[in-house]
């Protein structure tokens, strides 16, 4: 089983987005949203843009 994208509506009525593993950890979260659409779409940009990414070390700034 893979993990899952929760949209819910917080406290200031905005539709974030996480995304939890099987134990229900939170690994992401997406800033809040307009709407459930909108968080949606989100969602959607964000497992394109994960789809195949590499993992780069970045230095440490000095």
């Amino acid at each position: 089983m893979s993990g899952k994208f929760e949209i819910y509506q917080d406290a200031g009525g905005k539709y974030p987005f996480r995304l939890k593993v099987v134990n229900g950890e939170i690994v992401a979260t997406g800033q809040g949203h307009a709407g459930k659409d909108a968080a949606r779409k989100g969602v959607q940009a964000v497992q394109r843009a994960a789809d195949g990414a590499t993992v780069v070390d970045v230095p440490k700034a000095a």
